[in-house]
């Protein structure tokens, strides 16, 4: 009986975390929303498939349940799902076929503008939300892995992104996907692209066989959960 709570208690918090984890937002909530149509309607895209990884995640877990009260040696199935949620939680070096964007400035003969720090933090956060809706599975800006509680704002007019400051020009988006050509398609025919050039900035996609992406380097904030002790 003990070694069935021991594992209920494991399994239930692998998919309290994962639950917290896709529940955490890229930033702070706001009292108004002040987002255009399109933001919304890509912001509402985006939440329909986090739901959808939700569900299938929990799937995962309940399957997870069965096979622990099936073995009486839990351990590697244990070591097993750890690293699986580390993945998923985007903590691992991952890679594969993707997609490599890179964002420049672009000026033209009527350009009266001062020189360009960095990509908008509204841009970026426009163009990862195109690439979650058209099969982007990892996602990676500069150096920085895009993870469900990344956030990506403006501080004394740099951009930020999980606190390091991205300026480097042109600026690349590393992506995975098990679609490289639909992907490039979709980015180079997307309305954010045309977004982009009123900030004078210019996107070029191309598809690659392989491309690699850092881990998360950082904490991962779980808010709403806390560790419960055994009376």
């Amino acid at each position: 009986m003990k070694d069935k709570m021991i594992i209920f208690t494991c399994v239930t918090i692998i998919i309290g975390f994962m639950v917290a984890i896709q529940f955490q937002t890229t930033k702070e909530p706001e009292v108004r929303d002040t987002r255009s149509t399109l933001e919304l309607r890509q912001a509402l895209t985006v939440e329909k498939e986090r739901q959808k990884e939700l569900n299938e995640a929990l799937e995962s877990q309940l399957e997870l349940l069965y096979q622990l009260q099936q073995t009486e040696d839990v351990e590697p199935v244990m070591v097993e799902a750890i690293e699986e949620l580390r993945e998923r939680a985007g903590l691992t070096k991952v890679s594969g076929q993707g997609v490599i964007i890179d964002v420049t400035p672009y000026f033209d003969e009527f350009y009266e503008g001062g020189p360009i720090r960095s990509v908008p933090p509204y841009l970026l956060r426009m163009l990862v939300n195109e690439l979650n809706i058209n099969g982007a599975k990892e996602i990676a800006i500069s150096n920085e892995r895009i993870v469900s509680t990344t956030a990506i704002r403006e501080a004394n007019g740099v951009t930020l992104i999980n606190s390091s400051r991205v300026t480097e020009f042109p600026l690349k988006v590393r992506v995975l996907t098990d679609d490289p050509e639909g992907l490039h398609h979709a980015i180079m025919s997307s309305q954010s692209r045309e977004f982009f050039s009123y900030e004078n900035l210019s996107i070029a996609s191309t598809p690659i066989n392989f491309v690699e992406l850092p881990a998360y380097d950082r904490s991962l904030r779980v808010r709403h959960m806390e560790a419960v002790k055994e009376d």
